[in-house]
């Protein structure tokens, strides 16, 4: 195989950090050399890595911060010496670290328990799922400082896990003991408070991601990365994925499923059979359980529903953009349509849109199902009656008038006595 199979757990890594010896944290780009006069801002709250020893003419540090220094590390005045490559005397400061946000992700990036980029990026994941899930371990790289703001529409993330420091916190006491410590509060900011449970995902056919009540942090981070805009797709008709913030050109299968279904051996299962065939090498995967709203007459919010849905796209450009992508989405609902009931799903639908076509294919095994516009027309009928009937009761509503044929015709029997008038009746109901 030229992919492995995609492993149960998701580890999420945290990219940016606050160490002294990276260069992207000074704002002349470079760390600071022994004629340098080092500042902290005063009121900025810090915890900063410090790696090796260094010699400084001069340093301000913060009214609130910590230097954590490892092995044979530290700092020392300078003594006027001559050193190669320092001869500017300048005040370096150190840049502002407030601005990274839990919910950017573009901080976030998927990696194996080694710390390998996951599947070569084959397998990606939508926007919301960039960001760590509930049920997901978070790592923070050892040997480095980090400052995140967890500010959250939630009061509570949850996560399986956290290791940083080199140290790995996999239960709520160990968690709750971290956070008692002094660099926490360092560390971590904002409103929302994390959660460490220590469990994984209970249910073999997925859990959601969880990051939907924040999706619209996840969405301005990552347009405010981009010029606060979508890219121009390269179709007409985009797709939009549930949890992704752009429309993307390519495929999507939602299917629903029965509690026989195991996403992680339907995950491999597309791995091994379809991904990793050399025709789909350029195409990339994202396969997840999410929650979509459902809504009564298309108007009115109600509960949502799970599926499973899979995102295929692929880096092609110009007129083969999607090519790879909709034969491979062909093959998957092909495989449903043969094998679908014993993996555990009872339908599947596809959307594909690519440089040159847009098209829907829905299909279905063995569940038959009342289509929803069948539905939605009783629904109607029956509205349309009770409005009627409802109408009528109150009398607002008047029925037509009656008239029954007569027996005889008054008007050749003289004996018989004139009709009554019925100018005063205004209801045409008593006119028979």
């Amino acid at each position: 195989l030229l992919l492995p199979a995609a492993t149960a757990a998701v580890y999420k890594q945290w990219i940016p950090n606050t160490n002294f010896e990276t260069a992207s944290n000074w704002d002349k780009g470079r760390v600071p050399c022994a004629s340098d006069v080092v500042r902290f801002e005063k009121n900025k709250v810090i915890s900063v890595f410090v790696g090796s020893p260094h010699a400084l003419t001069d340093m301000y540090l913060p009214l609130n911060g910590e230097l954590v220094l490892a092995s044979g590390a530290g700092f020392a005045a300078f003594d006027g010496s001559w050193d190669p490559g320092c001869d500017s005397g300048a005040t370096v400061r150190f840049a502002d670290a407030e601005h990274h946000a839990w919910f950017d992700p573009t901080l976030w990036q998927a990696v194996s328990p080694s710390g390998q980029l996951e599947l070569g990026g084959r397998i990606f994941s939508v926007d919301e799922e960039r960001v760590p899930c509930r049920y997901d371990d978070v790592i923070f790289q050892p040997e480095t400082s980090f400052r995140v703001n967890v500010d959250s529409s939630r009061q509570v993330i949850h996560l399986r896990s956290i290791s940083l420091m080199g140290q790995e916190l996999s239960s709520p006491e160990a968690w709750a003991g971290y956070l008692r410590g002094p660099s926490a509060l360092l560390q971590f900011h904002g409103n929302g408070t994390l959660q460490v449970t220590g469990t994984g995902c209970p249910d073999k056919s997925g859990c959601a991601c969880g990051n939907a009540p924040d999706g619209h942090r996840i969405c301005t981070a990552l347009l405010g990365a981009s010029g606060r805009q979508c890219p121009a797709p390269a179709c007409q008709s985009p797709l939009q994925p549930l949890g992704h913030c752009c429309g993307v050109c390519g495929a999507t299968i939602s299917l629903d499923f029965t509690p026989d279904f195991d996403l992680q051996k339907y995950r491999d299962r597309l791995v091994q059979a379809l991904l990793s065939q050399p025709k789909y090498a350029g195409v990339r995967m994202a396969i997840s359980k999410v929650h979509k709203a459902q809504t009564f007459l298309g108007v009115i919010p109600r509960s949502s529903s799970p599926l499973i849905q899979i995102v295929l796209i692929d880096d092609e450009v110009g007129a083969q953009t999607g090519t790879a992508v909709e034969q491979m989405a062909a093959d998957i609902m092909e495989d449903i349509a043969q094998y679908g009931e014993a993996l555990g799903i009872s339908s599947g639908k596809m959307e594909v849109a690519t440089s040159t076509t847009f098209s829907r294919q829905a299909g279905s095994h063995a569940l038959s199902r009342i289509t929803a516009g069948t539905v939605l027309g009783l629904l109607f009928s029956l509205l349309l009656l009770g409005g009627i009937l409802f109408l009528y009761r109150k009398g607002k509503l008047r029925l037509p008038a009656l008239r029954l044929p007569q027996p005889w015709d008054r008007a050749e029997d003289p004996a018989s006595p004139a009709p009554a008038s019925d100018e005063g009746f205004d209801n045409p109901m008593f006119d028979v």
